[in-house]
């Protein structure tokens, strides 16, 4: 099967980024997203989310979940979606002050709205003691613990931290330090559950060297972590891991390859990459394998395009939502795309590893 694209959203004026997906046990897809003045640009933001009822070929016009913000005004950044076992829907989005940075990412908040009716109406925002910019989703555990996590700049290096709560949020941890390396810019976390308190974290290193993605692993639900793994994903940008139905593991990523330049020039493609366990678990990148799979490429000269969010349905098919400028030339627009497991090998390849094997 080809990689099949569908357009979940797409403004004449505002610049729409930073998405997420979840799929509702009625098979119904809710995509939640930022629609701004442009990237570099937050006068005006707003949280927003769409709809689709077929497998995300379509989507409904999309509506607000926030109120909007207008510079002066705390502008909103990075939304997430997870859905709950108890059937609830639960976003996650930081809010920031207008021009900060370095340290200042300190102050940023991050705030919750659930839903009990399939993301048709949703709560008050509800302030969590996180701090720090670009959260993952809410992740539940096996054991019903819920982890959040953000990053922020700390003794002048970007460091990834987390809450827990064994109470459904109403109290929460203190900040546990999830990976943090002055030799580094750490970042934008993804975190992966295995199962008997394991967790991986993958996260983004953000010096602009094209480094690999680090890895960490917790073994005692995420109340302590070990020390840093190169994992060979090179230029691995806001990594999103997950489990397919398979057992074996996807992540999806924008790629920056480093050097000179920003947009336009670093930010141009788009990559899904399948792993396994053992290599999750590896000690050393040696040990570690990924078939990395070309998604999308961004042909504007303002190329700008990634930060996703995926999911798998009953039959196999995995659904990913991302962002890209394209042919929307200086404006994001969000971007769906449709693949199979499959489409990380074709039969006669499959056939000539198994006939070299």
């Amino acid at each position: 099967m080809a990689i099949q694209k569908f357009s979940i959203s797409r403004d004449p004026v505002l610049y729409e980024a930073w998405p997420d997906v979840a799929l509702t046990p009625g098979g119904k897809m809710i995509a939640v997203f930022n629609e701004c003045t442009h990237h570099l640009d937050r006068s005006y933001t707003r949280i927003m989310l769409t709809e689709s009822t077929d497998r995300g070929r379509t989507w409904s016009p999309k509506r607000p979940l926030t109120p909007a913000a207008r510079k002066p005004e705390l502008y909103y950044n990075c939304p997430r979606i997870t859905l709950l076992r108890d059937g609830r829907l639960v976003i996650i989005f930081d809010q920031m002050a207008w021009g900060a940075g370095g340290e200042e990412t300190q102050t940023a908040g991050n705030y919750l709205c659930f839903s009990s009716d399939d993301g048709a109406t949703w709560s008050e925002p509800v302030k969590t003691p996180l701090v720090g910019i670009v959260p993952d989703k809410l992740l539940e555990l096996d054991n019903g613990r819920w982890i959040i996590s953000a990053h922020h700049a700390q003794d002048g290096a970007l460091a990834q931290f987390l809450r827990w709560s064994d109470d459904r949020g109403k109290s929460w941890s203190d900040p546990v330090v999830v990976a943090k390396d002055p030799a580094f810019q750490l970042c934008e976390v993804s975190l992966l559950p295995l199962g008997n308190g394991v967790i991986a974290a993958f996260l983004r290193e953000n010096s602009g060297r094209g480094l690999d993605c680090k890895k960490t692993l917790s073994f005692d639900n995420g109340e302590s972590w070990g020390p840093l793994i190169d994992f060979p994903l090179p230029g691995c940008h806001r990594p999103v891991a997950g489990m397919l139905q398979d057992g074996s593991i996807l992540i999806t990523y924008r790629f920056h390859q480093g050097g000179m330049g920003g947009f336009g020039n670093n930010t141009q493609n788009f990559f899904a990459a399948l792993t396994d366990r053992n290599s999750v678990l590896a000690t050393s990148r040696r040990e570690s394998r990924a078939r990395i799979l070309p998604i999308d490429f961004d042909r504007s000269p303002h190329a700008d395009l990634g930060y996703s969010g995926w999911v798998q349905f009953p039959d196999g098919e995995i659904y990913i939502v991302y962002y890209i400028v394209d042919d929307a030339v200086n404006r994001g627009q969000i971007r769906g795309c449709s693949l199979q497991p499959s489409d990380f090998s074709s039969p006669e390849q499959h056939h000539r590893v198994i006939s070299f094997l």
